[in-house]
């Protein structure tokens, strides 16, 4: 009798796939786990990365997804904090050597950028070639449908309509912004001067801005306009108000013949609070008329209310209403080598507080106790995504060493395992430094 053909061992061989030592360096920096279990995983899972990973993770052998792409850059990390501390911006400038980052012309430069940030509340991107092919399509219609544009041919709207983008973007791009110490000069031109004057590539990388109080929830506790919401409540149902016996003439109301000039517009007549006025008008900067007059035309919707604005080319900005004027600090931590920094809001409810010395050194004590925690990315451990815990739930559920055990143990396990993994996630529940 013939003897059965042997089965391949794995995958790998049957395909022919072999791991080389690059494929092994790459997964070892990123898992931290040993050469050879490495050299496994990649085997089991056909040269795929992703699903060796997981097949790391599943035995329990891999200590971090470190992400491959983090390259060992020279330059400096620059913070500034204006003085009332209600505005804070970090910045990242690379060079090419380490030589460069510790020039003083260098370190000047970085610190001035953060300070160009922090003037230029509009900036959210370092040049415009950055502002996404959606981003530019959305502003292009928007442009397009404007009322001032009517009646023109097609080629001369799109020339007026790319000239009117190429500006705007250029006004929320860093790169095209007047130099603050030299107005003459753009922050791009400035730049190039500082490359030719190290004799090194220079390029700006990243930054972030904090408003104090900016994405907060505003409270609904405007005493007017609860007492305007009171007030609509008895126009649009007079049988709500306050009983009023000795007034009941309301045959009267039934006669009148002068009900006729409603027929004029089939518009329902559309009540216009002074507080929907206000919060439109903080949002897109026209004025008291027109942000009025878009109101009434959108029925009250404050979306629409703003297109309509857009397209009359009256809108000059869109700030989206909910940044509160709230108290406390904004507090930042720069270490000694400039290869880490923190930027951290801190809110009080009083401004008493927030210009105490105590409140303010824990602020920066903060921002240090971040820096020195690389794994915090969250606040608490309530702010991880619910489809994130699941798949690590799932990750968890299926490791080797579970295997045999009834599945209230494994949940309880799972579960235990999990609260530590976003605990060491977590800022509140770290260790004070």
């Amino acid at each position: 009798a013939l003897a059965p053909a042997a089965t391949p061992a794995s995958a790998a061989e049957a395909t022919g796939f072999k791991v080389d030592a690059k494929m092994v360096k790459d997964l070892r920096a990123r898992s931290g786990a040993a050469m050879l279990d490495c050299k496994n995983a990649l085997t089991e899972a056909v040269g795929d990365i992703e699903a060796a990973m997981t097949w790391l993770r599943k035995r329990g052998i891999a200590k971090a997804d470190k992400k491959i792409g983090n390259v060992a850059v020279e330059g400096a990390v620059a913070s500034y904090v204006h003085f009332n501390s209600k505005l804070g911006v970090i910045c990242e400038v690379n060079s090419e050597t380490d030589f460069v980052a510790q020039n003083d012309i260098f370190k000047d430069f970085t610190a001035d950028l953060a300070m160009q940030i922090a003037a230029n509340p509009s900036i959210v991107y370092i040049s415009s070639a950055e502002v996404s092919v959606e981003e530019k399509a959305k502003a292009k219609l928007v442009e397009m449908a404007k009322e001032d544009l009517e009646g023109k041919p097609d080629n001369v709207k799109e020339k007026i309509v790319e000239g009117r983008l190429k500006k705007q973007f250029e006004e929320v791009a860093l790169m095209g912004q007047k130099w603050l110490k030299d107005e003459d000069k753009t922050v791009e031109e400035i730049l190039k001067e500082r490359i030719a004057k190290l004799g090194e590539n220079l390029v700006i990388r990243r930054f972030a801005r904090l408003t104090l109080g900016e994405g907060l929830e505003k409270r609904d506790t405007d005493f007017a306009g609860g007492v305007e919401k009171e007030l609509e409540k008895y126009r649009s149902d007079p049988a709500a108000a306050p009983a009023e016996e000795p007034k009941a003439e309301a045959p009267k109301a039934e006669e009148k013949p002068k009900e006729e000039p409603k027929a004029e517009s089939d518009k329902p007549a559309v009540v216009i609070s002074a507080l929907e006025v206000k919060e439109l008008r903080a949002r897109c900067g026209a004025g008291i008329a027109d942000t009025k007059k878009a109101l009434v035309e959108s029925g009250g919707d404050m979306e629409k209310a703003m297109e309509w604005l857009k397209k009359k080319g009256m809108a000059k900005a869109d700030k989206k209403a909910g940044n509160l004027s709230a108290e406390g600090a904004i507090a930042t931590y720069v270490h000694f080598n400039n290869k880490i920094g923190v930027l951290v809001e801190v809110n009080s409810e009083t401004d008493f507080v927030a210009i105490n010395a105590i409140f303010k050194e824990f602020a920066s004590d903060v921002a240090m106790q971040i820096a020195a925690n690389p794994t915090v990315v969250c606040i608490s451990t309530s702010e991880v995504p619910a489809d994130a815990i699941a798949k690590e739930r799932e990750i968890e559920m299926a490791k080797e060493d579970l295997e045999g055990k009834p599945d209230a143990v494994k949940a309880k396990i799972v579960e235990g395992r999990l609260k530590k993994k976003y605990e060491e996630m977590a800022l509140l529940t770290q260790k004070w430094i």
